[in-house]
């Protein structure tokens, strides 16, 4: 079926839709070669069409070991061209049949270089994936659905969980999910720590009343200025216990400690994000996925410093208390997709809760 993707600005892309559902949401553009699976399913598109600049998609199939949530919480997927068949020794299913079992929309044989060029020129903006036939006042009525913005309550855990650990000194964290990736409690698990995960409603004092060694605040989707009641607790556990906050966390422990953040043009989505780490002047590759950042002016004055930089745009990427254990990064050190330079992070978090014992 021939079908369209169109933006507010009444720019329109032709393609073949895959399943005759339509779509509303904000077009975002991720230029990653590898890892569709691990996009699909990260809860941070929550709300979001998805347009992959790769033009090679579905090339390895699907497999349940590569997902990084319950589900896939994006609004439409916009690709080139669709791999009918996977070659893959994980292959348990192809992406035609993933998007239409997960029932996302899906655009393909689309000019996705074009639309990330109309992005990265105009910047992100609302759109929707139609037929080639639909009519004008169905049109009109799609865009006048308003995209929700408190997406977070949508993608968290519905009740809390742990994952045990068989060392007999594992540190204890717990894990504040606000679209959690699956990979990242794994880096932390496969480490040795204890973890208890918990909704992003979770109240401070029940969280210090679990006695954790340390509190991780997790990525998730949206705007961090959408959220202020969990901003608020995350006040509270400032200089309780160690945090470590990544992407989304990381934006709110920011607010928190009472910086601002802003809407960047276009957003950071790849597997390919230089960053730079002011301590030691090395630059490592990183995977990212956030339209968000923290605006560094209004760290002037606070007890925090910046610890990373973007290299492409001089963005904030990483930040840390300068008296208390507490630091965060903007990007996905868990690489799922992407390289594993920034490992070290965890090993960082690691050494901090193991110093409070």
């Amino acid at each position: 079926m021939k079908g369209k993707l169109i933006l507010e600005d009444g720019s329109v892309f032709h393609g073949e839709l895959l399943n005759n559902i339509k779509a509303t949401g904000e077009v975002v553009f991720n230029t990653g070669m590898v890892g569709y699976q691990e996009s699909l399913t990260d809860p941070s598109y929550c709300r979001q069409i998805l347009t992959l600049t790769y033009p090679l998609v579905g090339n390895y199939g699907i497999a349940d070991i590569f997902m990084q949530s319950r589900k896939s919480f994006v609004n439409g997927f916009v690709i080139g061209e669709l791999c009918e068949h996977g070659s893959n020794w994980h292959y348990e299913m192809s992406l035609a049949d993933f998007l239409t079992k997960q029932g996302v929309p899906c655009l393909y044989n689309v000019d996705t270089r074009a639309v990330t060029r109309k992005i990265r020129n105009a910047g992100t903006m609302k759109g929707i994936i139609v037929p080639e036939d639909a009519a004008q006042t169905e049109i009109d009525e799609l865009f006048a659905v308003p995209i929700k913005k408190d997406v977070v309550m949508e993608v968290t855990t519905p009740e809390a969980y742990t994952m045990d650990s068989e060392k007999e000194d594992a540190p204890f964290v717990v894990a504040m999910d606000f679209g959690v990736k699956l990979n990242i409690l794994k880096s932390m698990h496969d480490m040795g720590i204890k973890l208890t995960v918990v909704p992003a409603h979770t109240k401070a004092e029940d969280i210090l009343a679990l006695n954790p060694d340390g509190i991780f605040l997790s990525n998730g989707p949206g705007d961090p200025a959408d959220v202020p009641e969990i901003v608020e607790e995350v006040k509270k556990l400032i200089g309780k216990k160690p945090i470590f906050g990544i992407c989304l966390g990381h934006q709110l422990l920011a607010r928190a400690m009472g910086a601002k953040t802003y809407k960047l043009k276009f957003g950071h989505r790849g597997t390919n994000q230089p960053v730079k780490d002011l301590r030691t002047g090395k630059v490592q590759i990183s995977s990212q996925n956030h339209g968000f950042a923290v605006d560094e002016e209004s760290l002037k004055g606070l007890p925090l410093e910046v610890t990373h930089i973007n290299v492409n745009d001089g963005t904030v990427e990483g930040m840390r208390h300068t008296e208390l254990p507490i630091f965060s990064v903007q990007y996905h050190p868990e690489a799922a997709p992407g390289p594993d330079d920034n490992m070290y992070l965890f090993d960082e978090f690691w050494a901090m809760l193991k110093k409070g014992e």
